[in-house]
């Protein structure tokens, strides 16, 4: 339950559009964190075609990097998107949620870069994450990699270009994704009153991330009017759901995205796939970018251990 206070503040807060370099620039303000995660690092590239993308290794510890990049050896990896709406956000910025990711999962965290809206709209940013993906699942990246023991992993609209990727991979036949873990997903492709999802008119106005601003991000990563029924722009409208990953999707309970989230995890489980949905309840959208002692952000760390050690144990057996 919520205070009357704290209400009051959240309202203050969740007002107005986007307005895209002052949310750019509040973002770069991660930047000066001083409470940084001290992990090893290397940065790489992958390709989209011609265009370098960024990616940034973290490693959990000094035998996982070793592991990691010596011939013979293979170490368990996240494949990381993340959030910002398509329009913020970068490598940098995520640098303590990768670094923490690392240590609290012991896996090898692959963070990308991929290309911002509305420089760059979609697919291609859609596009550098396939990049991405393919080439860690090809072992075209400086790490050893066994397929199987790779995750990918995104947040908000991190979340989305997950589905998408692990959509388009399916499609396209060139590597196949074992599993995907969806942190508060924006799947869908309409945020005003004429949305389906009862989250987004409890949630829409007063926590944070509103509606209004979901449209706005909308507007700014869409080519056109057309790409809102293309289901790689909005994973949820995608009519055949079969064959896709082992699937934990995490949502929120003050959030708007939260509903679409949940109806994709039930419509994944009845296309014959194995998933996990769960709420967490009494958190606000992008709680998982908060600090460890948060407790919602531990309770997401337990739901994600969890799902990654069975996954791991049905391959052994």
């Amino acid at each position: 339950m919520i205070s009357k206070t704290m209400k009051a503040i959240l309202h203050a807060l969740s007002y107005g559009n986007i307005e895209l370099e002052s949310s750019r620039r509040m973002a770069d303000l991660k930047q000066l964190d001083a409470m940084r995660i001290f992990v090893k690092k290397l940065d790489a590239r992958v390709y989209n075609g011609e265009h370098e993308v960024p990616v940034r290794l973290y490693f959990p510890t000094e035998e996982a990097m070793q592991a990691g990049i010596v011939e013979g050896n293979t170490f368990p990896i996240l494949l990381f998107f993340h959030g910002g709406g398509w329009v913020t956000e970068s490598v940098e910025n995520y640098d303590r949620v990768c670094a923490r990711m690392a240590q609290v999962t012991a896996h090898i965290v692959v963070s990308v870069e991929y290309r911002l809206a509305p420089e760059h709209k979609f697919p291609v940013p859609l596009e550098d994450c396939y990049a991405a993906a393919k080439a860690l699942y090809t072992n075209q990246l400086i790490l050893n990699t066994d397929p199987e023991k790779i995750t990918i992993i995104g947040d908000s609209a991190g979340g989305n270009l997950t589905a998408a990727v692990c959509l388009m991979a399916r499609d396209k036949g060139e590597f196949t994704p074992r599993r995907q873990i969806l942190i508060y997903p924006a799947l869908g492709n309409c945020y005003t009153e004429e949305s389906p999802y009862r989250s987004v008119q409890e949630n829409g106005c007063d926590y944070l991330l509103t509606s209004v601003k979901m449209e706005d991000y909308l507007k700014l990563y869409q080519s056109s009017a057309e790409d809102r029924q293309n289901p790689y722009f909005a994973p949820i409208l995608e009519k055949d759901l079969r064959n896709l990953p082992e699937t934990l999707i995490l949502t929120a309970e003050y959030d708007p995205l939260r509903d679409e989230g949940e109806v994709y995890g039930r419509k994944l489980h009845a296309a014959g796939n194995h998933v996990e949905v769960h709420r967490i309840y009494g958190a606000f959208h992008g709680f998982f970018a908060l600090g460890i002692k948060f407790l919602h952000v531990q309770e997401s760390f337990k739901y994600i251990n969890r799902f990654l050690n069975k996954s791991y144990e049905k391959i052994l057996q």
